[in-house]
């Protein structure tokens, strides 16, 4: 069941005897919303609504909100997993999720309230601003993302059905690429390819002989592997051998891989944004006592703090009303143009905030007592900051990157350490799933009580 603003084809839809609203309903407020956000200067994607049931919302979120994805055992696992935390009361169901596509497309529970959906309506239109105009989100091809998922699935679905293929080797293959998918370049530097790499030595040799200076050309191979964040990338470029379907499946997942990067990036903004402009535009709204008092309940309860760890509507939400108060709406355009969490946090929020915030820093113990060792005062508020910045988006999944490869073919891994160590079961695991697609021993080296240690 879907419907557009502004689209000349929608699906009237009967909504259950409990629903108190129809889509027409529906329409009349997307409609008021998208006057006052564009009176307010936001420009954001359409947006299509699909009204599914929470068992269809479970399915949406196991398979990250993509109406076309590929099948994999693991979306099952968490789609079950989910399934059983909600129907017994131990999980909730977000109350939003929207699609990074042009147009975007958003879920609303068909059971939810009439004036949460009106909400939730209001906060994907922040959403869908922040998608098309943050930077972070400019390289991943809104446009044709849903055709480009759409085609990778059937493609793979071929390669199950291809008895010289089949299921086993491609769901290994895929566990494979998915342990590491996350394993790549953090921050939008081109990398050069193995064939880039070789034209510009190539180059550099020429330059120096038409200085009359020789180099031994035989060992031009052994300059040309440099430290290599993006490993599946690698994989590509170094590794010989490799079947067309494992190259189309490593293509397919580092893809959707750099697709969601930039919401890991940027989640407390982005949260942050849409929760800003949903309080906005329905306060704009002067809305009687019947929708004000439920809306500010779930407003509050979406922006709460939460005890022990990061609300990232909470915090967002809070820098964004920052910088309207110091600075005016145009200071807020801009943030969310240009930055991302880290720099978000690091530029905008001082001393003061952090007391405010009562945030702090704390750390397991020989023990294994948790233990607050900072806290957010003139002598330490900066350690803390540090603290939050190392475990917000991806700074939360361990650096590994290609070092080189030993003359016996082995590939050396290392792990940038950042005064963290890193977990032993999560090396292991990064170890053998590399080694599997790699074909030959794999080394890892990392940090562990001052020492270098060798995984």
């Amino acid at each position: 069941m879907m419907f557009g603003l502004n689209l000349l084809n929608f699906l009237v839809v009967n909504m259950t005897s409990n629903n108190n609203y129809s889509i027409k309903d529906l329409k009349v407020w997307d409609e008021k919303i998208c006057s006052i956000a564009k009176n307010y200067g936001l420009d954001w994607y359409p947006v299509n609504y699909e009204i599914c049931d929470y068992y269809e919302m479970i399915g949406h979120m196991a398979y990250h909100g993509m109406p076309s994805h590929y099948n994999h055992w693991s979306y099952g696992k968490s789609f079950e997993r989910t399934h059983f935390m909600y129907n017994s009361g131990q999980q909730g169901l977000p109350y939003e999720l929207i699609i990074n596509s042009d147009p975007s497309i958003a879920y609303l529970m068909l059971q939810n309230e009439f004036y949460l959906q009106v909400l939730i309506m209001a906060h994907c239109v922040g959403h869908s601003d922040f998608f098309k105009n943050n930077r972070c989100f400019k390289e991943t091809d809104a446009k044709n993302v849903v055709s480009k998922m759409r085609n990778a699935k059937k493609r793979i679905q071929g390669y199950i059905a291809n008895p010289l293929i089949g299921q086993d080797k491609v769901e290994n293959f895929l566990d494979d690429l998915h342990a590491i998918r996350f394993q790549t370049q953090r921050y939008n530097i081109p990398r050069k390819t193995k064939s880039e790499i070789l034209n510009d030595e190539i180059n550099r040799y020429n330059k120096m002989k038409d200085k009359g200076i020789e180099l031994d050309f035989s060992k031009l191979e052994d300059t040309l592997l440099k430290p290599d964040h993006d490993i599946l990338s690698f994989l590509l470029d170094y590794k010989k051998n490799w079947k067309t379907w494992q190259m189309d499946l490593i293509e397919i997942v580092r893809d959707e891989s750099r697709y969601f990067m930039p919401q890991i990036k940027t989640k407390i903004l982005n949260e942050g944004w849409a929760s800003f402009w949903h309080y906005k535009i329905l306060h704009e709204m002067n809305l009687d006592e019947e929708f004000h008092i439920p809306f500010m309940k779930m407003h509050n309860a979406v922006v709460r703090p939460h005890l022990g760890g990061i609300n990232p509507y909470h915090l967002g939400f809070y820098i964004f009303k920052k910088l309207e108060k110091e600075y005016g709406l145009e200071k807020c355009f801009e943030v969310r143009e240009i930055h991302d969490d880290v720099a978000a946090i690091r530029l905008y929020l001082d001393e003061d905030d952090f007391r405010e915030l009562n945030f702090f820093s704390h750390k397991k113990e020989k023990n294994d007592d948790v233990v607050i060792s900072e806290v957010a005062d003139h002598d330490d508020w900066r350690v803390v900051r540090d603290d939050l910045i190392k475990n917000t988006g991806i700074n939360t999944i361990p650096q590994i990157y290609i070092d080189r490869i030993e003359k016996q073919g082995n590939l050396v891994l290392k792990h940038e350490y950042d005064g963290r160590d890193l977990e032993m079961s999560y090396a292991e695991k990064v170890v053998s799933h590399i080694k599997n697609l790699w074909g030959n021993e794999v080394k890892l080296y990392t940090i562990l009580e001052e020492e270098i240690w060798e995984v």
